[in-house]
């Protein structure tokens, strides 16, 4: 059964680390969905309140990570709220309009159309905003992909 569990712990684990990039797969839920099946199939036993605890405390740290880089790359270059949910939407809806590519496209698109429509803001700035998008985005990727190490290394602490 050890085997088992470990098995599909890493797997939602690796699972998580995709959604990284693609945001439409819930990477804090594979996280957390790993530790449950590895306590469901091996033992809770070694999984405390106080590691329960300490994680919770981790996945409000993530979605606020996701949240203020986004803001501060689009409002760090003058981007509005028209620039950050052009962003948003770029990003859930380029990676299946444009694969791979559509990862930064998206929220680079995204940006630049909402400011340029919902703002009427110029070229130049809208131009400006798109960058922010895409620098606030690979921000929140290296942010939350630290978090999500220090996660699992927690997990690994935990069970000795």
């Amino acid at each position: 059964m050890l085997w088992i569990g470990w098995t599909l712990a890493i797997i939602m684990f690796a699972i998580a680390f995709v959604g990284l990039i693609y945001p439409v797969i819930p990477s804090v839920v594979f996280l957390l969905v790993g530790f449950l099946l590895y306590g469901a199939i091996v033992s809770f036993e070694e999984l405390t309140w106080l590691f329960w605890v300490i994680q919770v405390l981790f996945v409000l740290l993530l979605f606020g990570a996701d949240t203020i880089a986004n803001l501060v790359g689009v409002k760090r270059f003058g981007g509005s709220k028209a620039g950050m949910w052009g962003s948003t939407i770029g990003l859930l809806i380029g990676p299946f309009v444009i694969p791979v590519v559509g990862i930064l496209a998206g929220p680079f698109l995204g940006a630049i159309l909402a400011e340029l429509i919902f703002t009427r803001s110029g070229i130049k700035q809208a131009f400006r905003t798109g960058i922010g998008s895409v620098v606030g985005f690979l921000t929140s990727v290296a942010v939350k992909g630290t978090i999500m190490v220090v996660m699992i290394v927690i997990f690994l602490l935990f069970l000795r």
